[in-house]
């Protein structure tokens, strides 16, 4: 196998402010951004590969570098939630997405642009192009904070083809709109 090159054919970004929740002004208001890419499963069409280290090593850090510079810049406030995606086209395996996105040198891109400490809450599966997602997200310090357990939908509609993988980037700035819950272990 040569070496893959992260050649992105798609990057995308999507930005949702809710500005009114139970029937109440949001103030301020809750911003989520989403941040992308899809590109070529470095793996496809190869068979069972034994050792995806190689390509991962490859892409990860590059992909990280491209996402999330993008997602704080989109987000235009300082990042209080974040998490991450891997969509994994038809002819690949969850193994393909989940070795990008659970690598230091694919994270800490983002924790370090967000000046976060606590790992990025993940989701991988497999589907066909224009699958729906949810990302999950917590708080960039403290995963135990619940006001900031929140999951956010996507969906990119010719995305990922059989032998792509998508992968988002997201953040938020606060915890979910109106939340008033108790904190962890007062309830």
């Amino acid at each position: 196998m040569s070496t893959p090159v992260l050649n992105p054919r798609k990057i995308f970004t999507i930005v949702e402010e809710t500005v009114l929740e139970g029937g109440r002004p949001v103030d301020p208001v809750h911003r989520v951004a989403i941040v992308g890419a899809v590109f070529a499963n470095p793996w496809a069409g190869q068979g069972f590969v034994v050792d995806l280290l190689p390509g991962i090593n490859a892409i990860a850090s590059d992909l990280g570098a491209l996402l999330a510079p993008r997602v704080m810049e989109a987000l235009d406030a300082p990042l209080e939630a974040y998490g991450k995606a891997a969509i994994i086209g038809l002819n690949g395996e969850i193994e393909h997405g989940s070795g990008l996105i659970h690598n230091l040198n694919f994270g800490n891109h983002f924790r370090n642009a967000a000046n976060a400490t606590t790992l990025l809450p993940a989701v991988e599966k497999r589907g066909p192009a224009g699958i729906a997602f949810d990302i999950p997200l917590k708080h960039f310090t403290d995963m135990k904070i619940r006001s900031h357990h929140q999951t956010v939908e996507a969906r990119v509609a010719d995305a990922p083809h059989p032998d792509e993988i998508l992968v988002a980037l997201a953040g938020a700035n606060q915890g979910r709109p109106q939340q008033r819950l108790a904190e962890l272990g007062k309830d």
